[in-house]
């Protein structure tokens, strides 16, 4: 089980190598992609453990190369940790040619992702994902950056990849409950752009949620190539793009009213359920269209409510303060019906929404 799936941007577009075992060949990527004198492997706590010397190991066959852990846990995705990660690599004295891998899961690509965009003002990146979220969504595109107090994701940068290597072996450690948070963006996948798609998975999701690799490697492989053709299209978000974030505006509200416990996945699962039936409500979505994403939801034992009460005023301020608002306003990528996304007005791919609307939803959500 082998593919290569390509990022067109291009002189910018890089290849997303899938495979099982492909670790095992991560030299001859890092000859291929990226060969470099220095490599500094980033990761978290949780990972650093299991794949953290091999992936260092195999990196020092090709140049002298620097790991680098920090504390696992979205809550540490903050300005302190970049600050601290670059000091490390500044005293390590990394030159401009050096390469920076980042192995892990969203977090970490974020991360390291930033801390590549921004050491002496820009260094090339090689992404590892080793979580079923990170290889479909986090690791291609080029988003970097950190949360803080006011939203997540409020400071970063784009920086494209050299490549991005994913074994989908390493998903057989995965935490049942990662595991179910990466499904929350493969289902988003689905939604925004193939309805068999959807259906497959949740024909398969007894399968995948036993870690069948070949369940998981035809995940990842459509999932990536419809994340791919997306940014493609549309590399900073100017227009198509915004579709990748469908329960994303008030999944992000919800992280950060809950300090960053929720799991990501877990809040776009919530929030993908919560702005379908915002499209149902306000006439945006096709009917049925929410009951449909509510059950493929379930299926994967994801949350379909917050896991508490959360202050309105906050979520909404958090909702007015996301990277899609405009003039105050709060905007929604939303689906026309399952596969495909609607148009606003002028052509836009986010939707105004009413507040007494939004705010009729966020009382059902908790």
């Amino acid at each position: 089980m082998t593919a290569t799936v390509r990022v067109p941007l291009g002189d910018a577009s890089y290849d997303i190598v899938l495979g099982q075992g492909i670790l095992a060949g991560l030299p001859d990527y890092l000859q291929r992609y990226c060969p470099a004198a220095q490599y500094a492997v980033i990761t978290d706590s949780s990972v650093a453990p299991l794949y953290g010397r091999e992936v260092a190991s195999a990196a020092e066959q090709v140049g002298h190369t620097h790991l680098v852990a920090f504390p696992a846990g979205e809550w540490n995705k903050n300005r302190e940790t970049w600050a601290d990660l670059t000091d490390q690599l500044l005293r390590a004295e990394l030159d401009r040619d050096a390469v920076v891998i980042a192995l892990g899961g969203g977090v970490v690509g974020d991360l390291a992702g930033f801390v590549a965009a921004t050491y002496l003002r820009g260094v090339r990146c090689l992404q590892v994902p080793t979580s079923l979220l990170a290889m479909i969504d986090s690791a291609i595109g080029g988003k970097t950056g950190v949360d803080t107090e006011a939203g997540k994701n409020l400071v970063g940068a784009f920086h494209q990849p050299e490549a991005v290597v994913a074994d989908v072996a390493t998903l057989s450690t995965l935490p049942p409950v990662q595991l179910a948070a990466g499904m929350a963006e493969a289902l988003k996948h689905g939604v925004i752009a193939d309805a068999d798609y959807f259906a497959r998975m949740l024909d398969r999701h007894e399968a995948i949620g036993r870690r069948d690799l070949a369940a998981l490697f035809d995940v990842v492989r459509r999932s990536v190539e419809i994340k791919a053709a997306v940014v493609g299209a549309d590399e900073r978000e100017r227009g198509k793009r915004s579709i990748l974030n469908f329960g994303h505006t008030m999944a992000h509200a919800l992280e950060t009213a809950f300090g960053y416990e929720l799991l990501h996945g877990e809040a776009v699962a919530i929030g993908m359920v919560a702005e379908a039936e915002l499209g149902e409500e306000i006439g945006i979505s096709q009917a049925g269209t929410a009951s449909q994403v509510r059950k493929a939801v379930e299926a994967f034992d994801l949350p379909t409510a917050a896991p508490g009460r959360v202050d309105r005023e906050r979520l909404l301020g958090a909702m007015r303060r996301d990277k899609k608002a405009r003039d105050g306003t709060v905007r929604f990528a939303l689906p026309a019906r399952l596969g495909e996304m609607a148009r606003g007005e002028g052509g836009e791919w986010t939707v105004a929404a009413p507040e007494r609307a939004v705010r009729a939803i966020l009382e059902r959500i908790g």
